[in-house]
């Protein structure tokens, strides 16, 4: 490796730095040094996250603007890795993630005191597994970074330690288990085929490999490849027919736990899945195939997440069924492949995806901390004890409204504009039928988003005690509420940052 590699990957670097000096310094707080006196707080440790994050944060935005040292999108490690703007995009994305969550859930975590050390290490840890995911242009390295990335979220899914949280964990770690054996056959068939393991290896070496006629993806092996690299990418992406772990594991695990894993782990796994798939999408039969399978998956997640969320009354388990219903919508984006490359309008797919993945990251992340703020004081995660909030925290209540509204993509939020520029995408495509589906299940998806307002709003309570978020926790909901607002009102600001960051096509 020379300096370059170091460079590109220096970001990646930083926050796994940062997961060690955590780990570190929780060895050190509030242990006895010599004379008995004790030595700092761990309480230190939120703030150590939180403005340690700078550190990856002005890495990843050096190698965007090349403040210093030269820029480069060519594939750096051997090939291994890929520091373009498309993987700095989302890096972005998972660095504000895992900064809002830290500083939205400090209250929450005074529960885990004694796992405080623990609890940064592995989001940190994690959150440098993601960032080393949706750079990753090589097989090995796409295995190694969702390792990174699953392993500290089993652990942090069972924190708790208490019968539901072990039991999510459990179920976590066995489902993670087996989606990632998918994932190797997947990927060990996909190296069979073309004696490669690079990204633009494999796509040059297909080229050269005769089609068969009548069959998907114009090969037996790479049909076989393909399904079994989706159905591992299924799973850390929420989506159906494998997403049976959500509910389960969003109820048992923290909230602030819940809400990283609904973003980041998302985020990251959708923007590795599009790096694979817009190298392939050049040859015209497996773009038609890749169209074929992803609106099928798109109509399945939308359809099963809002349906099984209407009969929901935990908030956790709803918010989970939403995440399914919300992948399903982003799947859209990924069925316009297909007749995007025939087309000429390849960019259509993955800008829609992105600005979609950036305006769910701001609302969700809203919605998810602000009753992360509720849940910590009244130990209540049923959605009708958010009855009456208006009453007893009106701020909290008007801004957590206005996510719920963005998730089902009312104007001027985010959520509409994102549903509007990836419905339009597959109209354009002449996926017309898929574009319908979606938007008959955002209007099943407004009955049950709506009960949650009416019941903030408008709901009748007993508990007069008001509900007072800190600073931090209002902070973030603020933060992730304007960002709605604002990506909603002026989408152009993003589109034109994706425009810059699509170099995948």
């Amino acid at each position: 490796m020379n300096a370059q590699d170091y460079w590109a990957l220096s970001p990646v670097i930083a926050m796994a730095g940062l997961a060690i000096v955590l780990l570190s310094a929780d060895a050190l707080l509030a242990e006895r040094m010599f004379g008995g006196r004790r030595f700092g707080s761990k309480r230190a440790l939120s703030w150590v996250a939180f403005i340690g994050l700078l550190a990856p944060a002005l890495l990843a935005l050096n190698l965007w603007f090349g403040w210093v040292g030269e820029q480069t999108s060519d594939p750096v490690v051997y090939g291994t890795f890929t520091a373009d703007r498309f993987a700095l995009f989302f890096q972005f994305l998972i660095i504000g993630a895992t900064a809002a969550v830290i500083l939205g859930s400090v209250p929450y975590l005074n529960q885990f005191r004694d796992s405080l050390g623990e609890f940064f290490t592995l989001i940190l840890t994690a959150a440098a597994g993601m960032m080393l995911l949706v750079g990753a242009s090589e097989l090995i390295t796409i295995y190694v970074a969702l390792e990174t990335t699953a392993l500290p979220a089993i652990a942090l899914a069972a924190l708790r330690r208490d019968g539901f949280s072990i039991e999510a964990g459990a179920k976590f770690l066995i489902l993670s288990a087996l989606s990632t054996a998918l994932l190797l056959f997947g990927l060990v068939f996909l190296y069979g085929y073309t004696g490669a393991t690079r990204i633009d290896e494999i796509v040059a070496r297909m080229a050269t490999l005769p089609f068969e006629a009548g069959v998907p993806f114009g090969s037996l092996a790479v049909m076989l490849a393909v399904l079994l690299i989706v159905a591992g990418f299924g799973f850390k992406m929420a989506i159906a027919p494998w997403h049976m772990w959500v509910p389960d594991v969003y109820q048992g695990a923290p909230t602030p736990v819940a809400a990283f894993l609904s973003v980041a782990s998302k985020a990251s796994a959708f923007a590795v899945l599009m790096r694979i798939l817009y190298a392939m999408a050049d040859f015209d039969p497996v773009a038609n195939d890749w169209q074929i399978l992803f609106a099928l998956i798109a109509t399945a997640s939308m359809t099963v997440g809002n349906l099984l969320a209407l009969t929901q009354s935990n908030m956790k388990r709803l918010l989970a069924y939403s995440t399914i219903a919300q992948a399903g919508y982003i799947m859209v984006g990924f069925a316009a492949v297909g007749a995007a490359s025939s087309s000429g309008t390849a960019t259509a797919g993955p800008q829609s995806i992105m600005y979609y993945l950036a305006g769910y990251t701001f609302t969700n992340l809203a919605v998810f901390l602000g009753f992360t703020a509720i849940i910590h004081r009244t130990g209540d995660d049923t959605i009708a004890g958010l009855s009456g909030l208006v009453k007893r925290s009106p701020v909290l209540a008007i801004l957590m409204s206005i996510g719920l509204l963005s998730l089902l993509g009312m104007p001027p939020t985010v959520g509409f504009m994102t549903k509007a520029v990836i419905f339009s995408t597959a109209v354009d495509q002449g996926l017309i039928w898929l574009a319908v589906v979606a938007v008959v299940n955002t209007v099943i998806a407004a009955y049950y988003y709506l009960r949650i307002v009416g019941l903030i709003l408008f709901g009748d309570t007993d508990n007069t005690d008001r509900t007072r978020p800190s600073t931090g926790e209002m902070t973030a909901v603020a933060i992730g509420v304007a960002g709605s607002l604002v990506l909603g009102v002026v989408p152009w600001l993003v589109l034109q940052l994706i425009d810059d960051a699509i170099t995948i096509v």
